[in-house]
């Protein structure tokens, strides 16, 4: 996005299970018509990837205008260093174990957890703890807990230390946790994507993962969080499989979350030329 010699720039990561594609989102951009009316862009294409893309250029391009950086414009505190989960993959509990202790050897401090409701859920948590014993643990059930009880699986994890859970059902199934009481506060991912779902997420949930892709950009994403704090919604921020560039215009939103999860670009083989730095668990901002 370029105008008066100046140009914005965003990224987003297509929504797989929505059914986005790179190809789709290519097409959305090329078809929708350039101004610098955030307002508009809400309008005129739907939440996703494409228009976070647009959104964060149109965020970096009204900074560079003003010569201000995008947090400051956004209304937020200045960012600074923030302890960010490190991913531990679903893998077998031995392999976990091994991954928990070497992401904690090198200074992670929150380790997300991911699980496949395959009956060895908690033996991967309880590897985890051991190869961990010190870190703070987060759980992602990817909406594969469909006929367990959760009341039971949400207080053996906490007593294992862990002190929230992802999406525990499918997002077209968690009617069922309407009302139910947990040990652990369940935290929607699939199930919310813009303010617009938080009627419905805040009686099951107590927390919402706020993802820029999900969202559809950090305009939508900023009304996503305000409308959760005004629900007492507690917030984790998270990414999809992103460079440097995505994670800048997520981390303003960092003060607002109880957990962060931006760990993405260190995920990668390469990532963009004047990347972040993630040291002794912390994202640096430079």
């Amino acid at each position: 996005m370029s105008a008066d010699g100046l140009t914005g720039r965003g990224e987003g990561t297509p929504i797989y299970y929505r059914g986005e594609t790179a190809e789709g989102c290519v097409a959305q951009l090329a078809a929708w018509n350039p101004h610098e009316d955030r307002a508009r862009l809400l309008a005129d294409l739907p939440p996703g990837a494409a228009r976070n893309a647009l959104d964060c250029a149109l965020w970096d391009l009204a900074a560079k205008r003003e010569g201000v950086p995008v947090w400051h414009l956004a209304g937020l505190p200045e960012p600074v260093a923030v302890a960010t989960a490190y991913t531990v993959s679903l893998d077998t509990p031995e392999a976990m174990e091994l991954a928990a202790r070497t992401a904690a050897e090198r200074g992670f401090v929150l380790l997300k957890c991911k699980l496949a409701g395959d009956g060895e859920d908690l033996a991967r948590v309880a590897a985890v703890r051991a190869g961990a014993s010190q870190a703070r643990l987060i759980i992602d059930a990817n909406e594969s807990w469909a006929g367990h009880d959760i009341g039971t699986e949400t207080a053996a994890l906490a007593a294992l230390g862990v002190e929230t859970i992802e999406q525990p059902l499918p997002a077209g199934a968690d009617h069922a946790l309407q009302g139910l009481r947990t040990a652990l506060p369940l935290c929607a991912d699939e199930s919310c994507h813009t303010a617009a779902d938080l009627a419905a997420v805040a009686q099951r949930y107590r927390a919402v993962n706020l993802k820029l892709d999900k969202a559809g950009g950090l305009t939508a994403g900023l009304s996503l969080a305000s409308a959760a704090r005004d629900l007492g919604l507690d917030l984790m921020l998270g990414c999809m499989l992103s460079t440097s560039r995505a994670i800048r215009f997520a981390l303003p939103l960092a003060p607002l979350a109880r957990w962060v999860d931006l760990d993405c670009a260190a995920l990668l083989a390469q990532d963009r030329a004047d990347p972040l730095r993630y040291e002794a668990g912390l994202i640096h901002v430079n």
